[in-house]
C-alpha cells in the first residue's frame, strides 16, 4: 500500500488483510470456497479471546460467528457480513493487491463488503481490548454465499447450530429447527453510512413456448415459438407499465424486466423453442407466489388468444423476500441517535437491492442495512471505497452496541 494517514489505522489494515484473500464465491469463475476467509476471520477473534465458532454449512465453506456477552443476555444483537464477493473477471485493477491511493482503498471486495466487515470486526475488537461489556449480547457473523443464493445466512437464520441446511428453508416456510433469535441485526453493505430499513425483493424465473420446427420455405408447417413469446413479451411489458402506478415511498415501484431471451437454431429452421428469463423486483406486502401466480395469469390469457400456442412457467430460479423495518423501533431510533451523535447523516432510506437482510426480516428482528462506500464501486472493474467512511463506519457500529439495550 502506498504511503496514507488512513493506512496507519489499525480498522484499514484490517481491511487490507481480508482484500488480500481471494473471496469469489465457488459459483463464479476463479471462484474457492470461503475458507480462507472463515479461517482469517476465527483466526482474529481467537487472537482478542473472543468466543468463536463456526457453523459448517457445506464442505470448506463455514460460516464463522464471534460472541461478546452482554450484560443482559436474553437480548442479542447480530452484526453481520458476507465473507464471499463477485468474480475478478473484467477488473483493470489488480484484485487482491490492496493500493491506497488519495484516501481511497482498492482491491476486490474493498466496497462490498469486505469495508463493512472490516469495520464490524474492528468495533468488535475495541470492545474486546477495552473490557466494554455492552447492554446485550453480541453476535458478529460472517456468512458464504451471498454472491449466489444466500446459503450461508439462510444457515444461520435456521440455526446457530453447526449442519447442512437447505438453501430454500425461509422460501419453503419450513419452520426452522433452532431460529436465530435477536432484537436488532445490521448487514453491512454499501450504503455511504445511510441507514436503510427497506430493500426490493426478487424473484427470477423462466417462461418457455414450445413450437415445431420447420424448414423456413414452408414456414406453415411448423409452429414459431418466437413469434408466439412475442406475444407473451408484449402482454408482459403492457402489465409491467401499471406498476408504476403504486410506488412505495421509500423504494418506488415494483419493476420488471426481461433480461435474456433464447430462440431459434439457424435461420432457415422455424424455431420450435423460445425462453425468457424475467427478473421481478418485489415490494413489501409482494410475495413470491402471489407473483409468480398473476404471471401465469397474464399467459394463460394469452394462449387463450392464440390456439396452439404452448407455453409454460418453470419454477423459480433465486427468490428474495423484500425487508421492511419499522421506523419507530427501538433499534432503528437507536441507529438514528447514534447517527446524528456522530453528525452523520440520520435520514431513513430504501434500497433496490437485495441482501442478507431480508432473511432477519423474515424472522421478525428489526433489521437495517448499513455500512460504508457506495453500492455504485461494488463489482466494478476498479473497485474501491472511502478509507475514512471504513474508520467512521466503525464507530457507528461500536456506539450502536453501546447505546442499544
Amino acid at each position: 500500500m502506498s504511503n496514507n494517514k488512513s493506512s496507519n489505522h489499525p480498522v484499514i489494515e484490517l481491511l487490507a488483510d481480508l482484500v488480500r484473500i481471494n473471496s469469489v464465491n465457488p459459483n463464479y469463475e476463479g471462484g474457492v470456497p470461503e475458507l480462507a476467509m472463515a479461517d482469517f476471520v476465527e483466526q482474529y477473534f481467537h487472537d482478542l479471546g473472543v468466543e468463536t465458532w463456526r457453523q459448517l454449512v457445506y464442505p470448506d465453506r463455514p460460516n464463522v460467528i464471534a460472541r461478546i456477552p452482554g450484560r443482559d443476555s436474553s437480548r442479542r444483537v447480530v452484526l453481520e457480513a458476507h465473507l464471499d464477493t463477485v468474480s475478478t473477471v473484467g477488473m483493470s485493477i489488480d484484485p487482491w493487491m490492496p493500493e491506497i491511493r488519495d484516501g481511497k482503498l482498492y482491491g476486490r471486495g474493498s466496497c462490498d463488503t469486505k469495508g463493512g466487515m472490516a469495520a464490524m470486526m474492528h468495533a468488535i475488537a475495541t470492545l474486546a481490548k477495552e473490557g466494554v461489556t455492552p447492554p446485550c449480547d453480541v453476535l458478529m457473523a460472517t456468512t458464504i454465499d451471498e454472491e449466489f443464493s444466500y446459503r450461508g445466512v439462510v444457515a444461520l437464520c435456521d440455526s446457530l447450530d453447526a449442519g447442512p441446511v437447505d438453501p430454500e428453508v425461509l422460501e419453503n416456510e419450513r419452520t426452522p429447527r433452532n431460529p436465530l433469535r435477536a432484537d436488532a441485526a445490521i448487514i453491512a453493505e454499501p450504503t455511504l453510512l445511510q441507514p436503510v430499513i427497506a430493500s426490493k425483493g426478487l424473484v427470477r424465473w423462466k417462461i418457455e413456448t414450445r413450437g415445431k420446427s420447420a424448414h423456413s420455405a414452408k414456414p406453415h408447417l411448423g409452429v414459431n415459438a418466437i413469434e408466439h413469446m412475442a406475444h407473451i413479451i408484449a402482454a408482459i411489458e403492457r402489465d409491467t407499465r401499471r406498476l408504476a402506478a403504486s410506488p412505495h415511498p421509500l423504494l418506488g415501484p415494483a419493476t420488471c424486466n426481461i433480461g435474456v431471451v433464447r430462440g431459434g437454431v439457424q435461420v432457415n429452421f422455424v424455431p420450435d423453442r423460445c425462453e425468457i428469463e424475467l427478473d421481478r423486483r418485489l415490494l413489501p406486502g409482494e410475495s413470491r407466489d402471489q407473483v409468480l401466480q398473476h404471471y401465469q395469469q397474464i399467459i394463460d390469457v394469452v394462449a387463450t388468444k392464440h390456439p396452439g400456442m404452448d407455453v409454460v412457467m418453470h419454477p423459480p430460479m433465486l427468490s428474495d423476500r423484500p425487508l421492511e423495518t419499522e421506523a419507530t423501533s427501538p433499534a432503528v431510533q437507536t441507529m438514528v441517535t447514534v447517527l446524528n451523535e456522530l453528525g452523520h447523516d440520520a435520514t431513513l432510506i430504501g434500497v433496490p437491492f437485495c441482501s442478507d437482510a431480508s432473511k432477519f426480516g423474515a424472522l421478525g428482528i428489526p433489521s437495517m442495512i448499513l455500512g460504508p462506500g457506495s453500492i455504485d464501486q461494488a463489482h466494478a472493474a476498479v473497485e474501491w471505497i472511502e478509507c475514512e467512511q471504513v474508520i467512521q463506519a466503525s464507530e457507528i457500529y461500536r456506539q450502536f452496541l453501546i447505546q442499544f439495550s
